[in-house]
């Protein structure tokens, strides 16, 4: 069997529980191919991972039966942006902070290579968020959280003229746009205002920041919908991000944003819920003046 890990710095108390790992999957024989950053990382650290095999860029990943991501969120959204349409199921490991996506804990590294081995897991398809009209990420034009348009400067609004399959929408006077998939209703969206979805809602939200009218809300939409972006700004540029990427961009450049033609598959433990992840996560039923 095949498996790629990537992964970014990790607390010292998960340091015996990733060292363990790796003896794990060498006493299996399982051939692990490291991201390059990754494995500079642990050889700096002087942790040993009795892996040669590394990686560069996403075209490089061999043909794995899974990806491992080790970090926060932040780190599973940089591995779906390596495995693309390959659509290789990715596992996160929650060695970050937050961990709406990256729900195993190092604690349970054991469990997780035990249940993987004996087939006692489930894949969740997630639905990714595309530019589809021009590449401005290398080829890397999806994300599994969000798509946003910003401001580049610190002062003027930039107006965002919307249209949703060709009829015209709305022209958001904001800091910014953000178009969300249900995986990243719980991101970004949701910090301005916007509404949580379950993760296998067929939506999408349009979510203004920081709009200069305020009458103007999140609105969700069909996730078949065609969203077609013009922006003006004083600057004559604005700043589009994809998850982690972001560039900046003239304001000449016209976006068409849809659903990408492939998913991404997370692997979930049996007993990983949603609903229990919300609830912790969010502080739901807590009584928060204690």
């Amino acid at each position: 069997m095949k498996i790629a890990i990537h992964g970014r710095n990790f607390n010292e108390s998960a340091r015996p529980f990733i060292e363990s790992m790796f003896n794990e999957l060498a006493r299996r024989e399982i051939d692990v191919q490291l991201s390059s950053e990754f494995r500079t990382f642990l050889d700096q650290q002087g942790v040993e991972h009795k892996s040669s095999l590394v990686y560069e860029k996403p075209g490089d990943l061999f043909d794995a039966r899974l990806v491992v991501s080790m970090g926060g969120d932040g780190t599973l959204l940089e591995t779906i942006s390596h495995v693309g349409a390959r659509q290789i199921p990715a596992i996160g490991i929650n060695v970050g902070r937050l961990g709406f996506l990256a729900t195993v804990s190092p604690e349970r590294i054991s469990d997780m290579i035990t249940a993987l081995d004996n087939g006692q897991f489930r894949i969740d398809e997630r639905t990714l968020v595309a530019i589809d009209n021009i590449d401005l990420f290398d080829g890397l034009n999806f994300g599994l959280n969000d798509f946003t348009i910003t401001k580049t400067d610190t002062s003027s609004m930039i107006t965002v003229h919307t249209y949703l399959n060709d009829e015209f929408l709305n022209s958001y006077w904001a800091d910014g746009l953000i178009i969300s998939t249900p995986t990243g209703s719980t991101g970004y969206s949701l910090s301005c205002g916007g509404p949580v979805l379950v993760p296998h809602s067929q939506n999408f939200i349009v979510t203004p920041i920081s709009p200069h009218n305020l009458n103007v809300r999140p609105l969700v939409v069909e996730d078949t919908a065609i969203l077609r972006l013009e922006v003006k700004s004083r600057s004559n540029n604005f700043l589009v991000s994809l998850d982690a990427r972001s560039r900046v961009v003239d304001e000449n450049t016209q976006l068409t944003i849809r659903k990408a033609h492939f998913r991404a598959r997370l692997i979930k433990m049996l007993d990983d819920s949603f609903l229990n992840t919300l609830r912790s996560k969010l502080s739901w039923g807590l009584d928060m003046r204690n």
